[in-house]
């Protein structure tokens, strides 16, 4: 992690740290780094995306780098974009799930896969440098705008198709999904009812897809007896699922289902998944011919080992789905559509939920400053091994030990100053044990740090 980008590029509070100097500076460094080509750049919906995108594009446009502004597009609209036009690069102005006060910047490489840690450390070198490059007057770059939308559902629909039609309630929470995913089912020929479909950059509910904050989804879902409830964050990169029962699908739930039927869709092979995924993925897509590989917590290192290895599918257990066979771009739209085929093929949500074995999994955050993070870990790390009984230790992203009962990830947040811990048991009451060790653990190693 840099001075600017962490796990999901850069993610500040706007006209605090990020500043339309600052976007400037990064297109400037961007358009040095890559030296020449086309750039496609979009934005979700929040205040700030416009001030932020065109600032980007100034420095863009002044290393001679040739623009394509798509204007407001879900971060998968950008990652399609820049294949479909065959751009060199893509940048999404936007902060995800963050409160609507922040804004960011992520870049996208050629192959819609974002920009590796090691990637933006070299645009952070050209960028605390302020050595860009200067395009004379007559080689500035070129600025045109185009609209991807269509060409995007004429794809997806080439991908997805369904037998029958469906009432599907779509939450796009007030963000870029909104001017999608909406239409993409219509499309699939389902009947779509809209909520929090107005892309204002005011966010009626809190954008990231969870429990808490689909129980209006939820409700609706049982009131208009609809077939299933799906919902994005602010930039569509992610999906949450409501069944057709009204309940929110646990994400490590919605990822084994969708990992088996792309297993049944596309054939055998690896499914990619990261540290902080359970054993129920595993024991799930293990009958269905998948082989589970953990890699670093974040799309960019699924969508690297997916490119590097192959894979039939890659996720997080945030709602974070990678489809290879479409796009290294993590996707909530084309997700939605999945989803869907997978009801037409399968059956009701509700019914294939139950054939997912359930784990106690909990989740814990200790308030971490970031100074103290890489000495805690190193605490942590050697503690950790005196304190519990384990068989296996993954160091590839923090530390995860494990058993076959049970595993703990003890992870600093790459976005947040807080250490994370996550654990899955067979048993609640094992699980709390856990619990409280390694809580007891993370408090002493930050004191010590």
């Amino acid at each position: 992690m840099g001075k600017y980008f962490g796990t999901s590029g850069i993610r500040e509070v706007v006209n605090e740290k990020l500043t339309p100097e600052l976007a400037l500076k990064v297109g400037r460094a961007l358009g040095t780094y890559l030296g020449g080509g086309t750039v496609v750049v979009g934005k979700d919906t929040r205040t700030s995306g416009e001030m932020l995108k065109r600032a980007l594009i100034s420095g863009l446009l002044s290393t001679g780098i040739d623009v394509i502004d798509i204007g407001l597009a879900p971060t998968p609209l950008t990652g399609f974009a820049i294949k479909l036009y065959g751009a060199d690069a893509g940048v999404t102005i936007t902060a995800s799930h963050n409160p609507p006060e922040y804004n960011g910047i992520k870049v996208w490489q050629a192959n819609g896969m974002a920009y590796t840690p090691e990637m933006e450390n070299e645009l952070e070198g050209i960028l605390e440098s302020g050595n860009f490059k200067k395009a004379p007057w007559n080689e500035i770059g070129n600025l045109r705008t185009a609209n991807p939308r269509g060409e995007y559902i004429k794809a997806a629909l080439d991908m997805v198709r369904l037998e029958d039609s469906y009432t599907v309630v779509l939450d796009s929470g007030n963000g870029a999904g909104s001017i999608l995913s909406p239409y993409l089912q219509r499309e699939l020929g389902n009947k779509v009812i809209s909520l929090n479909s107005h892309p204002s950059g005011f966010f009626v509910r809190e954008l990231e897809p969870n429990a808490k904050s689909l129980a209006m989804l939820a409700k609706t879902v049982r009131v208009m007896d609809a077939d299933v409830g799906i919902a994005h964050d602010g930039d569509a990169d992610r999906i949450g699922v409501v069944d057709d029962e009204g309940n929110f699908i646990e994400y490590e739930v919605m990822l084994s289902l969708i990992a088996g039927y792309t297993l049944r869709k596309f054939g055998k092979g690896k499914i990619i998944t990261t540290v902080d995924a359970g054993f129920a993925l595993d024991d799930y897509v293990r009958p269905l011919g998948g082989e589970v590989v953990r890699t670093r917590v974040g799309d960019v290192a699924v969508a690297d080992e997916l490119a590097k290895h192959g894979g039939v599918f890659g996720g997080e257990p945030s709602g974070t789905w990678i489809m290879p066979q479409w796009n290294l771009t993590p996707d909530g739209i084309f997700a939605g559509a999945l989803v869907l085929e997978m009801i037409d093929r399968l059956g009701p949500l509700s019914e294939l939920a139950r054939d997912v074995p359930r784990y106690v999994t909990l989740r814990a955050k200790i308030p971490c400053p970031n100074e103290k993070k890489a000495k805690a870990m190193e605490i942590i790390a050697r503690e950790a091994l005196k304190t519990f009984d384990y068989r296996r230790l993954i160091d590839i992203d923090g530390v995860r030990i494990e058993n076959d009962e049970w595993w703990v990830l003890f992870r600093p947040s790459g976005t947040e100053p807080i250490m994370r811990i996550t654990l899955e048991a067979h048993t609640e009451e094992k699980a709390r044990g856990l619990m409280e060790k390694a809580e007891k653990l993370v408090r002493e190693a930050i004191g010590a740090a």
